[in-house]
């Protein structure tokens, strides 16, 4: 669970335009920190960051698309906010496409600043319990023996207790004992809950 406040991160080489904001959003109360260049926040980054990024476009060095190309090498869960003052349509459109959730362009009004920040803050926290949620069920899955495993995917592709036995060379009765646990371990509590949790744990199919 996300235990600490976001954080706007706010990339632009402009130090009074990092002065102004930060000043703008701790009046706000809401954290930030200010970089300089791309390279500065990427010396800082770590993947936990929960908040969004406010970036300028054009920078000395790493212009903010190519940040925001390696960010997403990175696979970075942090929303991007482009903010220019040499916005125009075409760049506005490379952004968006690029996955940028806004484009704003110099001299931007606090009110439209600030809602683009909330919404920003919005998407972290539904990526950040997508992520959570996804882990859960891995580790969950992860309690399961190979055995428990193994028969989940016959289980979850309709195969019944007899022909799973069969298939295992095992007894009827001990399909269920494992059956019975591989429910209790992953929280399932029902077949279309098992099929969902073992799509989203990526666990691989068998074929008999």
């Amino acid at each position: 669970m996300i235990t600490h406040p976001p954080t706007v991160f706010i990339i632009d080489d402009d130090a009074t335009v990092r002065e102004a904001i930060t000043l703008l959003l701790e009046h706000e109360e809401i954290h930030v920190q200010s970089f300089a260049s791309a390279d500065a926040f990427l010396s800082a980054y770590h993947p936990d960051f929960i908040g969004c990024i406010l970036l300028d476009i054009c920078m000395p060095g790493k212009d903010g698309m190519q940040l925001h190309e390696e960010l997403k090498q990175r696979q970075s869960k942090l929303p991007i906010i482009f903010l220019t003052g040499y916005g125009d349509i075409p760049q506005s459109v490379k952004a968006i496409k690029a996955g940028a959730i806004d484009f704003l362009t110099k001299p931007v009004t606090r009110v439209k600043l600030l809602a683009s920040i909330r919404s920003a803050f919005l998407e972290a926290y539904k990526t950040q319990h997508v992520a959570e949620h996804h882990q859960a069920i891995l580790s969950r899955i992860a309690t399961l023996t190979e055995r428990e495993q193994e028969i989940m995917t016959l289980v979850v592709q309709g195969y019944s207790n007899k022909e799973i036995a069969q298939h295992l060379h095992i007894s009827f009765r001990t399909v269920e004992i494992h059956r019975s646990h591989i429910l209790h371990k992953t929280g399932a509590h029902n077949l279309l809950d098992l099929v969902r949790i073992a799509q989203e744990g990526g666990l691989s199919p068998s074929e008999i």
